[in-house]
Order: C-alpha cells, then structure tokens, then sequence
C-alpha cells in the first residue's frame, strides 16, 4: 500500500493526473469523468520516471519467470523498455493492428514460439487493449506470465474481462489510492471525494447524475 501511495502521489504532483469533478472530462468512449490520465508525462520528470521503472521493476519479480516485456502500444511501450532494461530482458511490441504495409507485422520484435511475455501497459480501464495483446502474444506462441501496469480505475469490467481471459495483472497503484492521496495533499475537498468516489461507483451513469 505504500508503494501505491507513493506512484498515486507522484503522478498527482506532476499533473499526469488530472482530478476535475466540476468540469468533467469525456473520454472517447462517451463516459463522463473528473479523471484524466497520461501517465506518458512521466517520462519527462527524470527522478520520476526513474521511480516508476525502479517500481515496475520491484513488481515484475511476482510475474518470474517470464523470458521477454511486451509493451502495449504506444504508451505501454517506454515504461516497457525501461522496464526490460533494468531487467536485461529482450523487448517486443505489440501494436493495436497490423502494419498495412510491408511484413504486415502485428508484433514488432524478435519473439520465439514458446516463450514467456509479461505484458507493460500504463494503464488499464476496461482491459481491451490489454487483453488484445495477450490474444496476439498467445498466437504468436507465446505463454503470457500476466500484464503488469502502472494505473487502474479499478473497473468491474476489467476484472470480467481478465478472469475470463485466465491473465493476472497487477498495477503500481489505483483509483481509489489516488483519490485518497489526492484528499490528503489538499488537491480536493471532501465535498470531492464524495463525487469522486460516486464516480468510482458508477462510471456509466455518473455523467446523468453529476454533470
């Protein structure tokens, strides 16, 4: 839990995420919500992104063993190769769709049928991406170990998705843990987390209630 605290925090101080109760946020999907966030600003912030790699790294040791880190593209992809660095373990991508030219290819890197992937993402909302990279790492014929990310909303449909799938994951830290620190540091009111946390309850319905 200190650890989670620790990212929530760091990723609030640098605004790579952002909390607007009043002034939603409208994701693509349609939803409406007083979070937005792009963990790729920590990539700029050397001390932090350094202390999200040294965290990732900490993490992957429950995923062991696992021969090869496939990011998810695009955002999973850095904090992926940081990740296989530390580890020096070979890097592979797996993009959304295939190349349309060229070896057409669906994963970029050299991967050999039998080995074991741990999937980086940055973060994981309904678990589609994600899970769609499992799919081609799996045909590939590749064993996926589990996907390991740095932010979740903590959605019920994720869970769904990934218990169906048979894929663990794990993240560095979550909603709620960011809602909490966010109180905490003065970011919100408690008048705030109140709509923050309905938010957290009810993500499809919230926007009729609250906007």
């Amino acid at each position: 839990m200190h650890q989670a605290a620790d990212v929530a925090r760091r990723l609030l101080e640098i605004k790579a995420v952002k909390l607007n109760p009043h002034e939603p946020y409208t994701w693509a999907s349609g939803i409406l919500s007083p979070i937005y966030c792009d963990n790729r600003i920590a990539l700029s912030h050397p001390a932090i992104r350094t202390f999200i790699r040294d965290c990732l790294v900490a993490q992957s040791h429950s995923f062991e063993p696992f021969d090869v880190v496939a990011g998810v593209a695009t955002a999973g992809i850095p904090h992926g190769v940081l990740l296989a660095d530390q580890l020096s373990k070979p890097f592979v991508y797996v993009r959304s769709s295939a190349k349309d030219h060229g070896r057409r290819n669906l994963i970029e890197g050299e991967l050999r049928d039998g080995q074991r992937a741990l999937v980086v993402e940055d973060l994981i909302s309904t678990g589609g991406s994600c899970l769609a990279a499992v799919e081609a790492l799996r045909d590939a014929g590749c064993t996926v170990a589990g996907v390991l990310a740095i932010f979740q909303y903590g959605f019920e449909k994720a869970r769904t998705a990934f218990r169906e799938a048979r894929v663990e994951y794990q993240t560095l830290t979550d909603y709620p843990t960011l809602v909490r620190e966010a109180l905490t540091s003065g970011y919100i009111s408690p008048a705030d987390l109140d709509i923050l946390e309905q938010w957290g309850e009810n993500p499809q319905g919230w926007g009729a209630l609250y906007a």
